[in-house]
């Protein structure tokens, strides 16, 4: 089957079992995961969804997330797209003869989805994260792009090759950092529901090279300063500014008016106030940083890459990128990341002792086999919602594993051998490409590659030692086999039957 037939394949096989295209009313996707906005939540098929076999695992948050792993999600997208549309634009008109819902019921339905919804997502601080990673997370595939060029052209540097093109793939992988506030203020302002380009506009002030010439606090501002978080800051303030002239001016002249008044009072609060708050914070980051795992080093990382794991299984380690984007601001490299990818070398660890462990499961031999190599090229979702997340402890023994990678690094880092990444996104084997130091190229490659060894090390040993209880290992090591035949033989009605079949069958088999 052709690439696009099989997506589209993947997209059709989705669409039903989320209750059709009428259900849909929003269609986006990150690096991993198709996010859909549903009108319904109760016309999911969950189980049936986790059983299409593009599809790695379900997670409900403020959308409905389908997780289809990097570089499918952005295929099956455009085309889930195009089902949605051709099967709302083909919709029957409504039949005037059915009894319609009153205003009172739809809005007592409403009501209630809305209530449930919110009862269990939507706390201040879950949704104060999901803003900051709605912001940051379509800025990652320039991240990534301008990083790997940045290591590229830091070996040819360093080789002195291409003396010629070296400052041709300088511009290409610093271009992007340096205009990085203007992209943030854009999508800030985008989020909160502000005119984006407005953000954009007082966003390119804190860049805009002539803030050299203007002093606040008693210092002269530099281009840059307070960076992201200075846009982030800057925008907010745009939105709300634009939200009051929206309200008190008049519309005859809103259109001079309110655009004018919200670049001139941000502007002028960004340049006189936020830079040089920003800039403080920034710094204090990037100080707090070096701090941490100078003094706290093996304890520190054992920390970070132990508890990395639930962040990702709970979609909030997106709202680190601000602070991973003003280390790199500031020292070209963010030594965090290289210690959180331990997570993902845990993951690793325990996926192989769960494959040893259950010789009779195919099934979830089968799905340990399929996302293996995601898993080493820092892909962790398709492991953590396929395998240990269903069956419980080995989630914990796998966040073992990152703890031990992750106190290696640290160690190292500690003793002064600095292990930082160029760039955000990339995980695993895939991070090597970015990875850069304070020690040299093969040092720092030395030291990553050790602390991927250390955590698929850990994560094997405790989860194969501890990762099972006797219980746990009479459940499910058992062959797949025989449950298939049998659901053949009776049909599907009796397919799901029993308490024990999805825990058998974790997500995404």
């Amino acid at each position: 089957m052709a690439t696009e037939d099989k997506n589209r394949a993947t997209a059709a096989a989705i669409l039903p079992l989320v209750g059709g295209a009428a259900n849909v009313s929003s269609v986006v996707h990150c690096m991993t995961r198709l996010r859909l906005g549903l009108r319904d939540r109760s016309l999911v098929q969950d189980e049936a969804l986790k059983a299409v076999p593009a599809v790695m695992g379900v997670v409900e948050d403020d959308t409905y997330q389908i997780v289809l792993g990097p570089g499918t999600v952005a295929r099956v997208t455009p085309e889930f797209e195009k089902l949605v549309k051709e099967g709302q634009e083909s919709a029957p008109a409504p039949d005037p003869a059915a009894t319609p819902l009153t205003a009172e019921e739809l809005a007592a339905q409403g009501a209630e989805m809305k209530a449930a919804r919110k009862a269990k997502n939507a706390t201040p601080f879950k949704l104060f994260l999901r803003k900051i990673a709605n912001i940051f997370v379509p800025l990652i595939p320039a991240l990534i792009g301008c990083g790997i060029i940045a290591g590229l052209n830091g070996l040819l540097v360093n080789l002195e090759w291409l003396p010629s093109v070296t400052p041709a793939l300088a511009a290409m992988a610093s271009g992007f950092m340096a205009l990085i506030a203007v992209f943030v203020g854009y999508n800030t302002a985008k989020e909160f529901g502000g005119t984006p380009i407005l953000g954009g506009a007082v966003a390119a002030i804190i860049v805009f090279p002539g803030v050299a010439n203007i002093e606040a606090f008693g210092q002269k501002l530099s281009p840059g300063q307070g960076g992201v978080l200075g846009a982030l800051g800057a925008a907010v303030l745009a939105v709300y500014v634009e939200k009051w002239c929206r309200r008190w001016v008049p519309e005859a002249l809103d259109v001079l008016v309110t655009p004018t008044l919200t670049v001139l009072v941000s502007g002028l609060v960004t340049i006189f106030g936020l830079m040089y708050v920003a800039g403080e914070v920034s710094t204090a980051i990037g100080t707090f940083a070096d701090w941490l795992l100078s003094n706290g080093g093996a304890g520190a990382g054992l920390v970070l890459g132990g508890f990395f794991l639930p962040l990702v299984m709970l979609g909030l380690h997106q709202a680190l990128i601000p602070i991973h984007t003003t280390l790199i601001e500031q020292q070209g490299y963010t030594v965090l990341l290289p210690i959180l990818a331990m997570a993902g070398a845990g993951q690793v660890g325990a996926a192989i002792a769960v494959y040893f462990r259950l010789p009779r499961n195919e099934s979830i031999r089968r799905t340990i086999k399929s996302a293996l190599p995601a898993g080493f090229l820092g892909v962790g979702e398709p492991l953590i919602y396929g395998v240990s997340l269903p069956l419980g402890r080995p989630f914990i023994t796998a966040c073992v594993g990152g703890a031990f990678g992750g106190a290696f690094v640290g160690f190292f880092n500690q003793l002064g051998d600095a292990v930082g990444s160029t760039a955000i996104g990339p995980s695993g084997w895939a991070l090597f490409p970015l990875l850069d130091g304070n020690h040299g190229l093969g040092a720092t490659i030395a030291i990553y590659a050790g602390g991927l060894v250390v955590g698929y090390l850990a994560g094997f040993v405790a989860t194969y030692f501890f990762g099972f209880s006797k219980d746990l290992l009479a459940e499910f090591n058992v062959s797949q086999e025989p449950a298939a035949s049998t659901t053949a033989a009776t049909g599907p009605a009796t397919a799901g039957a029993g308490p024990e079949t999805p825990a058998k069958e974790p997500a995404g088999v």
